[in-house]
């Protein structure tokens, strides 16, 4: 197949949808496929050799006007090829497949709000929104992606972004395409690994006995790290517990509270890490208490190294493994004492061992080679039915 991608910006090194797009873009001229890129900006070591490049104008203004010209832009381009199948990610519309992968906007703001503890914070950051001329320009153009006259094939990445397309756009479930996000298992591939879960411990400060719960993430506020100092809190003194965390080098904020609560003994805080591999190596299970996720890829990353996880029913990536058998959920990462039964849960090495070696299970059954499969079949789809009309 001859298949554009069009996102504004890939430079991998910055993670998220730019390395899945250079995942995808690999793996399709690996295949055979003929591949071409619309961006503005891009890496080519970071892309197959033979891909084609167009360069579409970096747009310029207001933050919250930039997508729309972007997107405009990509579409004009798009009209003077003939492609197969066109493929659009973010915030632009025209091509024949939308695959957002951030979710949808509106859904987004709206999880958002849960991340205020108090009723009045909620309000006042709703009110906050409600005046910001991005988020009304933002969910304009949502709805000129997905309701406009040429209405594209819709992938997410989970049951709840479909769920979220009926519920803020009234798009019906069979619309939408669930592909599951995926991750490469043998980025986490080690011979070494006991000499450096061992070595790494022992820059903790962790006995080899100690459970550690991970926690990774760059947005401590939206990924629930003040509601998990405060579950720690309620884990009996009795209960082993530590707590490794990962991501943003700015956590005095967290540092404090962490001492108010009486739990800064447990919790090692290890900034930004552009590879938190031995992290993962160090840890017995993951703990992502987030407000939202459409399908987390530090929780599949996480199982892909036996770690089982706790989340809440927030994020997508749920989906993905049985529970309680490969990790297990709370309802809201606000509720502290269901919180910390989970993490005492966990913490009991009989539960553990178990919950590990199912961990490495769930990762098998969903893996990127299946991702880039059933990605296959929705670009085929889209490919009959761009013929049909």
């Amino acid at each position: 197949m001859d298949i554009a991608l069009c996102y504004e910006s890939v430079l991998p090194a910055r993670g998220g949808a730019e390395t899945y797009i250079g995942d995808l873009a690999r793996r399709l001229a690996r295949d055979g496929h003929r591949v071409h890129l619309y961006a503005a900006r891009w890496d080519p070591a970071a892309l197959p050799a033979s891909t084609h490049y167009h360069r579409v104008e970096s747009p310029a203004g207001p933050r919250f006007l930039r997508p729309w010209r972007f997107a405009a832009a990509c579409e004009r381009e798009l009209a003077r090829s003939c492609h197969d199948v066109s493929v659009g990610f973010d915030k632009t519309w025209g091509q024949d497949v939308l695959y957002p992968q951030g979710g949808l906007h509106t859904a987004s703001a709206a999880h958002n709000l849960r991340k205020f503890r108090y009723g009045w914070e909620r309000w006042a950051a709703a009110a906050g929104k409600w005046l910001s001329p991005a988020a009304w320009s933002f969910a304009r153009l949502e709805r000129k992606q997905y309701l406009g006259p040429r209405r594209p094939l819709v992938v997410v990445n989970s049951r709840m972004v479909r769920g979220h397309f009926e519920e803020f756009l009234g798009v019906p479930p069979e619309s939408v395409r669930v592909v599951h996000s995926a991750i490469d298992p043998g980025r986490f591939a080690a011979d070494d690994r006991p000499k450096r879960r061992h070595e790494e411990r022992s820059r903790w400060g962790v006995s080899p006995a100690d459970p550690v719960g991970l926690f990774v993430a760059m947005n401590y506020r939206l990924k629930g790290l003040a509601p998990l100092l405060r579950a720690a809190a309620l884990v009996p003194k009795t209960t082993p517990l530590r707590l490794a965390v990962v991501g943003h080098p700015k956590d005095g904020r967290y540092r404090r509270l962490a001492a108010r609560l009486g739990v800064a003994d447990r919790v090692v805080f290890l900034g930004h890490r552009a590879d938190p591999k031995d992290a993962y190596f160090a840890a017995d299970f993951l703990v992502h208490p987030t407000f939202y996720d459409p399908c987390s890829l530090v929780a599949l990353e996480a199982l892909a190294c036996g770690l089982p996880v706790v989340t809440t029913r927030y994020n997508g990536a749920a989906e993905l493994y049985r529970r309680p058998a490969e990790g297990l959920v709370v309802a809201d990462p606000h509720d502290a004492p269901a919180l910390a039964a989970a993490l005492a849960q966990v913490c009991d090495r009989g539960y553990r061992v178990a919950a590990s070696q199912a961990a490495r299970q769930a990762a098998a059954r969903w893996t990127f080679d299946h991702h880039y499969r059933a990605m296959l079949d929705v670009f085929g789809e889209a490919r009959r039915a761009k013929r049909a009309a």
